[in-house]
């Protein structure tokens, strides 16, 4: 594994417009690959921000939406057969690999091996209550511990399962910047969520258009832009048309 990073102070890359950037270039197995790496503002002491903000706001969530999170939990046992929390390997910061909580919204199929399934639109794996959570992404309240252990943030970059495809190809085939979106914590919400890139990611336009507002967030980050992602999430969760 070769690995070598250097400055680049060209702010334009595939049409994104990036401050000051880091490029990175690592080569395995004869396979080269190039990631860019916007600069950020999250330094130590934004870091510190944003992490009492996470523990602050995942601890108020599961303590008001504890009775909820009961109910729900007793909806998905009467329905189908199965754990009640679905625990799937997630990439998260740097690219290490981390386990993703959620309440569970599909039956139970047998796996195939080496392909991984996305849900999609009138999936019939979904369950009745499983339709009805994720329209209204209520099967994501469970990720407030991953916020809690560290694992993610309240916002960042959403995070993908290993092997994941759009349009047939690999995520990181797609774009070669897509690497560049671990350079955070994933989060429950981003910037492409609130945009309304929502959803099963089937096409690789879908994919280029997350990629470019996830780093658009890591490139802008500041407090007010967290802050109002929050805001604007429960609002884009209630119009959006994208869930399933």
């Amino acid at each position: 594994m070769l690995d070598i990073t250097f400055a680049s102070r060209d702010r334009t890359f595939d049409g994104l417009r990036l401050p000051e950037s880091q490029v990175s270039f690592s080569s395995a197995a004869w396979h080269p690959r190039l990631a860019l790496a916007p600069a950020t503002r999250l330094d130590a002491r934004a870091k510190r921000f944003k992490r009492l903000l996470d523990v602050s706001l995942a601890l108020t969530g599961l303590m008001f939406l504890a009775l909820l999170a009961l109910i729900l939990m007793a909806a998905i046992r009467s329905e189908s057969a199965g754990p009640v929390v679905f625990r799937q390997r997630r990439v998260g910061l740097h690219g290490t690999p981390f386990t993703m909580f959620k309440f569970r919204s599909m039956r139970r199929y047998p796996d195939v091996p080496g392909i991984l399934r996305q849900a999609t639109r009138h999936d019939p794996r979904v369950t009745r209550v499983g339709r009805w959570m994720r329209r209204y992404s209520l099967d994501e309240l469970p990720q407030l511990i991953n916020v809690l252990r560290g694992d993610m943030s309240i916002v960042g970059p959403r995070p993908h399962a290993p092997g994941t495809r759009a349009g047939g190809r690999l995520f990181e085939d797609v774009s070669q910047r897509y690497a560049a979106r671990h350079s955070v914590k994933p989060g429950m919400t981003g910037l492409a969520q609130i945009r309304g890139w929502r959803g099963e990611t089937d096409t690789e336009e879908k994919l280029l258009r997350r990629v470019d507002c996830d780093l658009e967030y890591i490139a802008t980050w500041s407090a007010g832009l967290d802050l109002s992602i929050i805001w604007r999430t429960a609002g884009s969760v209630l119009r959006t048309h994208n869930a399933y």
